[in-house]
């Protein structure tokens, strides 16, 4: 059966119910949320929200907000420059970005340069643990991030401008808009950053040469209240960057790199009695230019489009059961002048279920299939329950099957793509054991990761090609701390997380490359009365950088302080001032890539 035959078969079956009548009218939550999958179907695994004052607290980049708040070990080439996760033991590749509910990894690389996102632009960030390719496709194998505009009804008009500036001359602007009334909603986020990023290799008389770099970014979200029924919203992102490729202690660099990101979703949600009809329709574009010398206007280039037309059907059967049906079709446009023009499409379908057996006890259960004319993909599955055993104990277990498919890079790159590559796939399991005391919750989780047909780029002769050879088993625990406690007009917060990572390739012991056994955050705030005082702290465990595991990257740890003054002018004004790495540690992230030493950052919030 093909992918049409396919996908009209679900949107037949979803009419069915899309047409049943039901007298009682459930009322809208003010509040919108897109990705509602991530609030309903996960709740047998570890999903870690970043507030909004956690976001404020730090740097623009999204790699920076994660890299000091979750368990993630990033590669990063440097500030402003590649950067990309390992989220338990996984590859970039295997780390899925998820934007108001839709998948956004690039279709070239396959990942997402975690250095082109700016967290202030979106309104919450979580982190979600484990698999999810049931519900979100390609690449949720080691986790997701989820990154959500949420427009709101009600009467509120609210601006906010933020400045930074700091050390090697790095500049950050940052303004929000958010105003809604009873039929509309919208917010608005405009970011722009730029820094000559020059810092002194600490331990020797060079600088950081060639790393300047520039990018803004545009997110806007707006929601309409046509009635008790129906809502339409559109969400659109534009991220336009230049950045200059530093080079390393071994040797110089005069590259740089020109990427420009949009992405645009329309949503209808609509409710009928017990269903909740919601459909999607997405226009994605990624372009990069690489120039070898940015002297000259010599350079390779790539591009992709995506469509993507998605139908989500919720039926709540009774106050205990909740079933979510899903049918997608994407269809993917890539040309460049390294890749071979292609098209290709993908149709899926899935079905989800939540069953609460008992106000403690719930079960979460899905499928997806997927069909496409490029590869086959594997029937999937997802399996997990949340056990609530006292008031202050709750267990939680979840197993599933999820993938990657191969991207266009790995497929169509001219002289060596290989287009009979068959999608990654994995079976994970993991437990979950959550401890909720006075004021605080201690999350533990333990999990296993059996990954099968690992896309590797692998010589043959004097060639690189992509090959399904890689078998890789991945295991370990991971601990999410946190704790608040008010005294009178005093405020103390803690946070705290660690992760213990073991993953080598089946019948060797070796540790794979940039996989760190240990790492660990931790952060403390105190606040009296308008002021707060803050400390940040990042510990890396040392990593391998050759598979033989005989060359290595020694252990780093690395501290932030911080203080924020908050004076009750126009809705509110906080100034702030920050140290970075504040003992000037010396440190590599990455081989022969030297970070910066201690350097300095002040902001100013204001809203109004």
């Amino acid at each position: 059966m093909t992918y049409k035959k396919y996908l009209l078969f679900l949107f037949f079956l979803m009419c069915q119910f899309a047409l049943a009548q039901n007298d009682t009218i459930v009322q809208l939550q003010e509040i919108i949320i897109s990705d509602t999958q991530l609030r309903d179907f996960s709740g047998s695994q570890s999903v870690h929200n970043l507030n909004d004052t956690v976001i404020r607290r730090n740097p623009a980049s999204l790699t920076s907000l994660l890299n000091y708040n979750s368990v993630i070990y990033f590669k990063e080439n440097g500030p402003g420059m590649v950067s990309s996760p390992s989220f338990r033991g996984t590859t970039a590749q295997q780390t899925a970005v998820i934007w108001n509910g839709i998948n956004i990894n690039s279709q070239l690389t396959g990942q997402t340069d975690f250095n082109t996102l700016n967290s202030r632009d979106f309104s919450s960030v979580d982190v979600r643990a484990g698999g999810g390719s049931v519900v979100y496709g390609s690449s949720a194998i080691g986790g997701s991030i989820h990154l959500n505009n949420e427009p709101s009804f009600g009467s509120r008009f609210v601006n906010e401008l933020r400045t930074d500036y700091g050390s090697f001359n790095t500049l950050g602007l940052n303004y929000r808009l958010n105003a809604a009334t009873d039929k509309f909603g919208a917010s608005a986020s405009v970011t722009r950053n730029t820094s000559d990023n020059d810092f002194d290799y600490l331990g020797t008389d060079r600088k950081n040469e060639n790393g300047q770099y520039y990018n803004t970014g545009l997110n806007t979200a707006f929601a309409y209240k046509a009635n008790s029924k129906n809502i339409f919203k559109l969400y659109s992102y534009v991220f336009d960057g230049e950045r200059h490729f530093s080079g390393t202690l071994a040797a110089p660099s005069r590259s740089k790199y020109q990427d420009t990101n949009t992405r645009n979703l329309l949503e209808w949600d609509a409710i009928y009695g017990k269903f909740t009809s919601k459909v999607k329709l997405a226009y994605l574009t990624e372009k990069y230019k690489y120039f070898e010398n940015h002297a000259n206007s010599n350079h390779s280039q790539g591009e992709v489009k995506t469509a993507i037309a998605r139908y989500d059907l919720i039926y709540d059967v009774s106050n205990t059961i909740k079933i979510n049906a899903i049918a997608d079709y994407t269809q993917n446009n890539g040309e460049g002048s390294e890749i071979v023009a292609q098209k290709r499409n993908i149709g899926s379908g899935s079905l989800l279920m939540k069953h609460w057996l008992s106000p403690k006890f719930r079960y979460e259960v899905g499928i997806r299939g997927e069909v496409s004319d490029v590869y086959d993909s594997p029937l999937l599955f997802s399996f997990g329950t949340n056990y609530a055993i006292t008031n202050f104990y709750t267990l939680k277990l979840n197993a599933s099957r999820n993938f990657r498919m191969p991207t266009y890079n790995d497929l169509y790159w001219q002289g060596s793509g290989n287009p009979d590559l068959k999608p990654e796939t994995s079976y994970q399991a993991e437990i979950g054991n959550e401890f909720t005391f006075g004021n605080g919750v201690i999350s533990l989780t333990g999990y296993y990761i059996k990954l099968r047909d690992m896309l590797r780029w692998v010589p043959q002769g004097s060639v690189w090609m992509p090959e399904n050879v890689g078998r890789v088993n991945t295991y370990g625990g991971e601990a999410v701390v946190s704790w608040t406690k008010e005294i009178g007009s005093s405020r103390i917060e803690l946070n705290g997380t660690y992760a213990y990572t073991v993953s080598n390739e089946e019948g060797k012991k070796e540790q794979l490359i940039y996989v760190p056994f240990h790492k660990a955050t931790f952060s403390l705030a105190y606040s009296i009365k308008n002021i707060t005082a803050y400390y940040r702290y990042l510990f890396n465990g040392s990593v391998f950088y050759t598979s033989d595991n005989q060359s290595e990257i020694n252990a780093f740890d690395i501290a932030t302080f911080g203080a924020e003054y908050h004076a009750n002018l126009f809705k509110g004004i906080d100034i702030g001032a920050q140290v970075l790495n504040a003992f000037n540690k010396e440190y590599q992230n990455l081989a022969t890539r030297p970070m910066p030493g201690r350097n300095y950052n002040i902001y100013l919030n204001i809203k109004f």
